[in-house]
């Protein structure tokens, strides 16, 4: 079972930014593609961005990008998003998750293993 550990959130002004990161010990991270979702209130789970196993291969939803920023130290077996720019509608809580597969992944349905979430709000 892996186990993935979210961090880096909090509250920040609409127009700062914040560095998430997600960390595990799973020797075998370097197989798993990796995502990140949020959730924001009264919404479904919804697809933020991912990278393959390399980190050569990368992906963001339309409403974030040019604003965010995924990446992946397979040294230390953490994957990050930097989050600039905020706005409001970015609030939500952020899930990491892991799909046993070299080709990242759009869909919940993909990742096997998930986070238990961190908190982020921009005030305005």
């Amino acid at each position: 079972q892996m186990q993935l550990v979210e961090s880096g959130g909090g509250l920040v002004q609409a127009g700062g930014s914040l560095r998430l990161s997600c960390a595990t010990s799973e020797r075998t991270f370097i197989r798993y593609a990796m995502g990140w979702f949020r959730r924001a209130p009264g919404k479904e789970r919804e697809f933020v961005a991912a990278i393959n196993t390399r980190g050569t291969e990368i992906d963001y939803a339309d409403s974030v990008k040019g604003r965010f920023t995924i990446s992946r130290d397979n040294a230390k077996k953490t994957l990050y998003l930097q989050m600039d720019s905020l706005k409001p509608e970015d609030t939500a809580v952020y899930y990491c998750g892991a799909s046993p597969s070299q080709l990242y992944g759009l869909f919940e349905y993909e990742y096997h293993y998930w986070g238990q979430g961190t908190q982020v709000t921009v005030s305005t």
